[in-house]
């Protein structure tokens, strides 16, 4: 089935297309997406009405039995049912369905149950475009009915144009009435099981908050309503009241539209552009890696962001930034260890550390600290030695620099794509977790170049005293 005629389908009503349609957008497929697009001109005519509510207090129950009235008045109607999704197995039952088989033959209803997907505030993340196919498949009404929620998972103002909230007796409710949170978003108070003992109690409770607002003329006060979901009781005043709310906010209607809009604006620009993290600016493996600096307290959350930001935005007319490279070390090869420790000890007077023998490269080493970075001292323990080759070739010198990057993976690809000639096109494992990586003296003018990922200061000083030492040092 083509994207071009699936919309058509869509478009024209036909049940297998939309439930089709509403599958590629739960999935968050890029077919869902262009779906979307293709649809959203001819959405905006179907009115959308929210049912939330604590868990037990009816919902489906009431919404099965509002689908049949306002089915008499010979509106169409969808439904969104969320179910809670299992933390332990990802899986729904997505049982809502159950109670709402009395409209499985009529083909003016279309019933949809969805699971939340771990997304909080009552509805899953996909809930707005599935109302979007069944308003552009040509249904009036579209009725969400949210998941069992708390005091503030209010999601639900911000999909729907009239918000249910729905209080059972004898559970509590009439305390939770008196909090803010949900109860701050109902245009209409619904009690439900009114029957039972603490009816009149949980009215009571909810007309006490209300006493404690003030309304201006003419503004819409949330009525009160009791109804028995299980006898229809109670049904028929408030298709009532969703009418008479409906006819009074048609002048702002596009105000709270406009509000939703903002808000599912931002939650899809959040939502690609963390993908877009995730999939372009990011290597494989890198958040986790972040993620274990942050538990390890190498680095702080906001450094963190303000890193990946920096890579991930580009300003219009302005270059890609560049990584910053900072001078961590200089190597140098000595053929006379101790006649080069009198001139940088003796006369100019710096700090030696003690020496290290690195039987893997063999090598003897000395750091001496020189401001932010340090110079190495190198010398051969044996004739194998890459520095005693580097010094029987070119003689005591320069060996290698070293640069710290905050980001080795993003350099060493910046460096290949200007046709710079790498030892390494992918880092490896340096001492104490850091990554490097070798830029042929070819492409660097004669001068090995060691690339090394930015640590945190707090180890730099423990890394430096043995980072380059077991290292494998190339052979310019």
């Amino acid at each position: 089935m083509s994207e071009v005629s699936l919309v058509d389908r869509v478009l024209a009503g036909d049940p297998r297309a939309i439930a089709r349609a509403i599958t590629l957008i739960e999935d968050e497929s890029p077919a869902g997406a262009a779906l979307v697009r293709g649809i959203f001109a001819r959405t905006g005519r179907a009115y959308l009405i929210g049912v939330t509510g604590p868990p037990g207090a009816g919902k489906s129950t009431l919404v099965d039995k509002l689908t049949a009235a306002i089915r008499t008045t010979g509106r169409t109607v969808g439904v969104v049912a969320v179910d809670p999704t299992s933390p332990f197995t990802g899986g729904a039952i997505l049982g809502d369905r159950v109670r709402m088989q009395t409209h499985a033959g009529d083909a003016g209803v279309f019933i949809r149950s969805m699971a939340t997907r771990g997304h909080l505030g009552g509805l899953a993340q996909a809930t707005s475009e599935v109302a979007l196919v069944f308003d552009a498949a040509g249904k009036d009404v579209v009725l969400i009915e949210t998941v069992g929620v708390g005091q503030d998972e209010v999601d639900i103002v911000r999909t729907a144009d009239i918000s249910i909230v729905m209080i059972v007796p004898g559970s509590g409710d009439e305390v939770q009435a008196l909090k803010a949170g949900i109860m701050e978003i109902a245009d209409i108070f619904v009690v439900n099981k009114a029957d039972r003992e603490g009816a009149d109690r949980a009215v009571a409770a909810i007309e006490t908050v209300l006493s404690l607002q003030t309304f201006a003329p003419g503004e819409w006060r949330p009525p009160i309503l009791k109804t028995e979901a299980t006898s229809g009781k109670g049904v028929a005043e408030l298709l009532e009241a969703i009418d008479r709310f409906r006819a009074q906010s048609a002048s702002s209607q596009g105000t709270r539209r406009r509000a939703r809009a903002e808000w599912r604006l931002r939650e899809l620009m959040s939502q690609r552009f963390m993908q877009h993290v995730e999939r372009r600016v990011l290597q494989a493996g890198e958040f986790e890696q972040v993620l274990d600096q942050i538990a390890a307290r190498a680095v702080d959350p906001y450094s963190a962001v303000d890193s990946i930001l920096r890579r991930a935005v580009v300003q219009p007319g302005r270059a890609e930034p560049r990584e910053p490279l900072v001078l961590d070390h200089v190597g140098i090869a000595v053929s006379d260890l101790d006649a080069a420790l009198a001139f940088y000890r003796d006369a100019l007077g710096l700090d030696i550390a003690a020496a290290e023998e690195v039987a893997s490269q063999r090598v003897r080493a000395h750091f001496i600290p020189a401001g932010d970075a340090a110079l190495e001292l190198l010398e051969a323990t044996a004739d194998d030695s890459p520095i005693a080759k580097y010094v029987s070739k070119r003689g005591p010198g320069l060996h290698h620099i070293t640069l710290r990057v905050a980001d080795i993976r993003r350099t060493l690809a910046t460096l290949k794509a200007k046709g710079v000639r790498l030892i390494d096109e992918a880092p490896r494992e340096g001492a104490h977790g850091s990554l490097v990586a070798f830029i042929h003296p070819a492409s660097a003018h004669g001068v090995l170049v060691e690339l090394k990922q930015a640590q945190d200061s707090g180890l730099r000083a423990q890394a430096r005293s043995s980072s380059s030492r077991s290292e494998v040092l190339p052979e310019p």
